[in-house]
């Protein structure tokens, strides 16, 4: 039987979110303070940027740091263990960045970046 999903408060960038995930919460307040860092370096970059804007160049950034760790391990078949983290911190940024009350909706003829996954 899989472990029931609970809530756990974790804040992101400044916004307290509450994170519904089965698990371990320690583990995704870790994520979440992955993703906190990473944001926090992209905005270092781009100080203008509105926060959902660092949100997706943050997912694109761990994405790259993903799929660049998968062809140098050579672990294109089975990603492993760290992979399978990256999969669930994209999947979990995902989550958060739909239910995030300060998303921007997307505009009329704008293109939208759809849910990252793995292979």
């Amino acid at each position: 039987m899989a472990p029931k999903p609970s809530v756990t408060q974790v804040e992101i960038f400044g916004q307290t979110y509450s994170v519904r995930a089965a698990g371990d919460p320690a583990y995704i307040r870790e994520l979440a303070g992955f993703v906190d860092n990473k944001m926090r370096e992209v905005s270092e970059h781009a100080p203008t940027v509105d926060s959902a804007k660092i949100a997706i160049l943050t997912a694109l950034n761990i994405s790259d740091e993903f799929f660049q760790y998968r062809s140098k391990s050579g672990s294109e078949g089975d990603p492993g263990r760290v992979a399978k983290r990256a999969i669930r911190l994209v999947e979990k940024l995902d989550e958060i960045l739909k239910t995030s009350p300060r998303a921007i909706p997307a505009r009329a003829g704008s293109e939208s970046i759809g849910t990252l996954r793995g292979a």
